[in-house]
């Protein structure tokens, strides 16, 4: 009974004491769960270490995109911009007065050809009068070409008297044209005298919606195909023309296409 009674006693001290051995191993394993990371613990670090490695990188490339977009720069890199800005604005400045000066001085010139202008107009009004010309300038944008400007009813008149005048003599007619400036038409004349080797330009302002003026051709037969060309592209009639007609577009064309309104029409619309 007593050999019972002692067995019963070895059991539960083993017992307890592979409870108390369990406890303690249990209690190490989670020491060391808290102390030491687990395989799949240790990935999820690596991971998360490799995601911010990867939004610091993206957002360094697009801060330099950003920069480069926008033009940021050092402190040191925008001053040295401001200063090659404000250099290059002071070098067109200056560039921009010296021009301003040379203009200035050359309108401040004579003209080699204002004697010659001088000439032209005095003779005119000598023998025409004070009232045939509107105004004589010399064409600084032209060569410096002596200009005179007359009024319509007497074009033809000065141009014949530019032609015939013994003092001027132009006999040859190297340009004819005009212009539609909106508000009115413009025929403009070049002439040139072979015995004084000399130049003068003839303009003549008329009504745009009734562009009609004297023909020249009866002075200079030169003047035939650009007064046609003058009446099909602007419909400027040349009175006394001997055959005024349209040279490039025919008589069927509807319009003139060098005026600045024109509007090209649809014959079969």
């Amino acid at each position: 009974m007593s050999d019972e009674k002692d067995l019963q006693q070895l059991k539960r001290e083993a017992a307890e004491r592979a409870k108390q051995l369990a406890k303690e191993r249990l209690a190490a394993k989670q020491a060391a769960e808290q102390t030491e990371p687990t395989l799949e613990q240790e990935d999820d670090v690596a991971l998360a270490k490799k995601k911010a490695a990867a939004a610091k990188a993206k957002a360094a490339a697009l801060a330099k995109q950003k920069a480069a977009e926008t033009g940021d720069l050092s402190e040191e890199e925008l001053a040295k911009k401001k200063a090659a800005a404000a250099a290059k604005a002071k070098a067109a400045a200056a560039a921009k007065a010296k021009n301003a000066d040379v203009a200035e001085q050359k309108e401040e010139t004579p003209s080699p050809n204002q004697p010659y202008l001088d000439k032209y107009v005095k003779v005119i009004e000598q023998h025409l009068g004070k009232d045939v010309l509107e105004n004589a300038y010399i064409n600084r944008l032209s060569k410096d070409v002596p200009t005179l400007v007359v009024k319509k009813d007497t074009y033809f008149k000065v141009a014949e008297f530019l032609k015939y005048n013994e003092q001027l003599s132009f006999d040859y007619l190297s340009e004819l044209h005009g212009t539609d400036f909106q508000t009115h038409m413009e025929v403009y004349v070049h002439l040139y005298s072979y015995k004084n080797r000399q130049s003068v330009a003839l303009k003549v302002k008329i009504d745009r919606d009734n562009p009609v003026i004297d023909s020249l051709v009866p002075l200079w037969p030169g003047a035939n195909w650009p007064e046609c060309e003058a009446y099909d592209l602007l419909g400027i009639r040349f009175e006394g023309h001997p055959n005024l007609i349209r040279i490039f577009l025919g008589e069927n064309w509807v319009g003139y296409p060098l005026r600045k309104d024109y509007e090209p029409y649809d014959m079969e619309g």
